[in-house]
């Protein structure tokens, strides 16, 4: 199987995804839109993987605009995507549904409560790192998957081969300091009021990466 990746900043990369790539002796490769402005084709991608980043998905460029209509061709085609925060925002963007400023802006660790049991082998409350503002409306098609007490649509499943998620499960503990070190002036006016020293001294859950191996494993069978 191979793997497109679509990074969208250098400090929010594929983490444990590409250890669960690496575990299955999937082929994985990254792209940079935003810098190179190079795409994979369609025809070239098993499973597509679209990350966050600082931008919004209502920016009027052109990068953007040709990631959603690589999306759409995936999702017609069902082929898998996963989707986390600005790329969860793309999918349902790319399915006609709307991404808004939120009411509260959430950025560091809290909780999520599962909404659904329809993929196996995730628990009822999660705490995750969250780093965002704007939020997706889910689409019709899908199914809930997760909400936090301040943002109800913090993911959906679709197809058996898409999910969404607005906050984050990739990160290793090296990409959460990457995080951090370089973008933590963006931990300003969060409702979880945790300053850098708060993010980096909580320990990473280990079971999120269970959790994201078992989202992994659900689209890609």
């Amino acid at each position: 199987m191979r793997i497109n990746v679509l990074q969208h900043t250098p400090n929010e990369g594929p983490g444990y995804i590409q250890a669960w790539a690496h575990e299955h002796g999937y082929e994985l490769y990254i792209y940079h839109p935003y810098q190179f402005g190079i795409f994979p084709t369609a025809e070239s991608t098993d499973m597509l993987v679209v990350l966050g980043g600082p931008m919004s998905v209502n920016d009027d460029t052109d990068w953007i605009k040709t990631e959603r209509k690589l999306i759409k061709q995936l999702i017609d085609n069902d082929t898998p995507i996963f989707g986390a925060c600005f790329g969860a925002q793309q999918i349902a963007k790319t399915l006609g549904y709307q991404v808004i400023i939120g009411a509260a802006k959430e950025v560091g660790w809290a909780p999520v409560t599962k909404q659904t049991d329809v993929i196996p082998g995730i628990p009822a409350q999660l705490e995750v790192l969250h780093w965002h503002q704007e939020v997706f409306q889910i689409p019709e098609e899908a199914t809930l998957l997760f909400s936090s007490k301040a943002v109800k649509n913090q993911g959906f499943v679709m197809n058996h081969r898409i999910v969404g998620l607005q906050f984050h499960f990739e990160p290793t503990i090296d990409n959460v300091r990457e995080m951090v070190v370089n973008d933590a002036e963006y931990l300003t006016d969060s409702i979880f009021k945790q300053s850098a020293t708060d993010v980096l001294s909580r320990e990473l859950p280990s079971q999120n990466k269970k959790v994201l191996d078992s989202i992994l494993d659900y689209i890609s069978k």
